[in-house]
């Protein structure tokens, strides 16, 4: 089996087989893509700073550039660097990750429609840490990472043998149906932990929703290293991926190590999903949204799908969290929402592409 089209595989007789052994076909030149990266490394700096200078307190741009580089005890610094520049770090290393984890998940599973909102993880991730808050009284992300990371392995599990019932096996649309279902379950679970004990609900109540605001530094150096280490872990594994793509066979004959590269995807996808949601709660659509644009830009070659979405994600991220400060004045939308109203439309476009139902 081999990628017809960007995201899109299958031998669905859509391409001639010297296309299939070609393997990925780039969009444009490695100068262009290069570019165009570089140009979305400025759009995310841009970005990053409207972050920082849009919200409830009104600031001017130069004010917040002066602080920034010059602080000082004025209420301006105080609302700059211990509010607006934690929660933007937080924001660009979360959207990262989901970016990554997104792109790994489609490209792994040759799957246009995964992501780990749909095909469950971030739920499970967050019902396990709504174990701990309620059950055994956690209240640092620190202390949760790690059960919201067994959350999003065992429901990557179920999910997976769900969707691979009956005889055809694990399609896009059964794995999304499987993941759907899940969710759903898992995230009445969680609801009735909140509700059964107010003080997890008073926890869980902006966590739970997907939430950037409320965070500190702190949250960000507890659950960086496991979202460095999965995004080293995740780049590292673009050229196995490429030969996977041409099938199992010719990805073994051109040395790719199937299992292996399976594992450690998976490992990868689980340090991202469940460390990002530890942090800020369960945030869906941005990894089945960006990948999809990325490929646009650059193809299925994951070399470039994959770095793309690590930039792009935070953007959509950002923008989003932006976007709830501003229409909800004074008070705020949280990011979740957002990226769902961007993403739930994407999502409904890639189900109902005609190839989808032929991987």
């Amino acid at each position: 089996m081999a990628i017809a089209s960007p995201g899109v595989g299958g031998d669905d007789g859509s391409g001639s087989t010297a296309t299939r052994a070609a393997g990925p076909v780039p969009r444009g030149g490695p100068w262009a893509r290069t570019g165009g990266l570089v140009l979305a490394l400025v759009l995310l700096a841009a970005v990053s700073l409207l972050s920082i200078a849009v919200g409830s307190r009104a600031l001017s741009l130069g004010t917040v550039l002066d602080v920034l580089l010059h602080p000082d005890d004025s209420t301006a610094s105080t609302v700059v660097h211990d509010l607006r520049v934690p929660r933007t770090l937080i924001g660009l290393a979360v959207g990262a990750a989901l970016g990554l984890a997104g792109a790994l998940m489609q490209a792994v599973t040759r799957n246009p429609l995964a992501d780990p909102g749909i095909l469950g993880v971030n739920a499970g991730a967050a019902a396990a840490a709504a174990v701990a808050i309620s059950i055994f009284g956690f209240t640092d992300p620190a202390q949760y990472v790690w059960p919201a990371l067994a959350g999003a392995a065992v429901t990557s599990v179920v999910v997976y043998g769900l969707g691979a019932t009956g005889r055809s096996g694990a399609t896009p649309i059964r794995l999304a149906l499987a993941g759907t279902a899940v969710s759903a379950a898992l995230g009445a679970f969680t609801q009735a932990l909140s509700l059964s004990d107010p003080g997890t609900f008073d926890a869980m109540r902006f966590w739970q929703v997907g939430a950037l605001s409320g965070h500190d530094m702190s949250t960000l150096t507890q659950v960086g290293p496991f979202l460095a280490l999965g995004a080293v872990i995740a780049l590292a594994l673009a050229r196995s991926l490429n030969a996977l793509a041409l099938g199992e066979d010719t990805g073994r004959a051109l040395g790719a190590h199937v299992g292996r590269t399976r594992a450690w995807s998976a490992l990868a996808i689980l340090l991202l999903c469940g460390a990002a949601t530890a942090a800020v709660g369960p945030i869906a659509f941005v990894g089945l949204t960006v990948p999809h644009v990325a490929r646009a830009f650059v193809g299925p070659d994951q070399r470039w799908v994959l770095p793309w979405s690590m930039v792009l994600a935070p953007v959509l991220l950002l923008t989003a969290d932006v976007i709830g400060r501003v229409v909800a004045r004074p008070g705020e939308l949280q990011a979740a929402f957002i990226t769902a109203l961007i993403g739930a439309p994407v999502f409904v476009a890639v189900v109902r592409r005609r190839k989808v139902a032929q991987l």
